[in-house]
């Protein structure tokens, strides 16, 4: 074997060393369980008797269709998914813009604005939830209403302002991961595209629609995107803050698959919610990319 030979063979035998952990762990953690996920879909599976699995067809699939509570989590998670995903984009277009600059002390706000997307969302949930508190004597925001003279607010007791309660909280928690990846697009924006167009007689908000916008295309379509499908999968905020509450209306899709599988213990049917979600959020996927790319 000639010397180069050995050489591409000890490259190769390495790469496949390097590749074959991710590899591995792809497998056992998200291929293989999403095919068993199907496949429990068309059984009759209760977890507490693991021996008695029965092939029971399209029932689940049938049972799910005509389910009042699935229907509402859907809606549900569709309701979160189309109104935190413009909010929380702009929001984070929005704090990218204002520490763009390279002031000085401007990293102490980058840092801040950050900071709660590396904080554990069941310890921000936690917060926001003693925040929320409808008593004005121990909610903060309740005693900031009553202060000025408003009525107090049962942001997570009513049905009416639960979610979007939600909402708001989860913007603010997770813009910053956004706002990082729009701050490096606006600096890879040339500053001569906004000399220039100072100098044909454009104002900020022209720069910002002829200059920033179009330079941002590509960015803006990744964010929206995974935005989009962090979105579909809300379970954490219900979970922690309301227990899919007040009547049913912060259940969503995740919470609701958790519900059935492990504390009704009925696993085949939570298996057939998991399927039907994974071809919605594909879809929805490919819906919005193909979108994207006819824009």
């Amino acid at each position: 074997m000639r010397k180069g030979t050995v050489k591409n063979y000890h490259e190769i035998r390495a790469a496949y060393l390097f590749v074959f952990p991710a590899v591995f762990l792809l497998f056992a953690f998200l291929i293989l369980p999403a095919f068993s996920t199907i496949r429990y879909a068309f059984t009759d599976y209760n977890i507490l008797r693991p021996d008695n699995i029965r092939f029971c067809g399209l029932d689940n699939f049938i049972e799910l269709f005509q389910d009042k509570d699935f229907k509402k989590s859907l809606m549900n998670t569709i309701y979160f998914t189309v109104i935190v995903v413009p909010f929380q984009c702009a929001l984070a277009l929005l704090l990218a813009m204002m520490i763009s600059s390279r002031r000085k002390g401007v990293s102490i706000f980058r840092a801040a604005y950050f900071s709660p997307n590396i904080t554990s969302m069941v310890v921000v949930a936690i917060l926001w939830s003693v925040l929320y508190n409808p008593n004005p004597t121990t909610g903060l925001l309740n005693a900031f209403l009553t202060k000025m003279g408003l009525p107090a607010c049962g942001f997570l007791t009513d049905p009416k302002t639960a979610m979007n309660s939600i909402i708001f909280m989860s913007a603010w928690q997770a813009a910053g991961y956004q706002m990082m990846i729009f701050l490096a697009g606006l600096q890879a924006i040339p500053g001569d595209q906004y000399e220039a167009a100072s100098i044909d007689g454009a104002n900020k908000w022209d720069q910002f629609r002829y200059v920033t916008l179009p330079g941002l295309k590509n960015v803006i379509k990744y964010v929206v995107m995974i935005t989009m499908i962090q979105a579909m999968k809300l379970f954490t905020q219900p979970y922690v803050m309301t227990q899919g509450g007040p009547q049913n209306s912060t259940r969503t899709l995740v919470y609701y698959i958790y519900e059935q599988g492990f504390q009704s213990r009925n696993f085949g049917y939570a298996c057939s919610v998991a399927t039907v979600f994974f071809i919605i959020v594909v879809t929805m996927s490919l819906m919005l990319k193909r979108v994207i790319k006819a824009d």
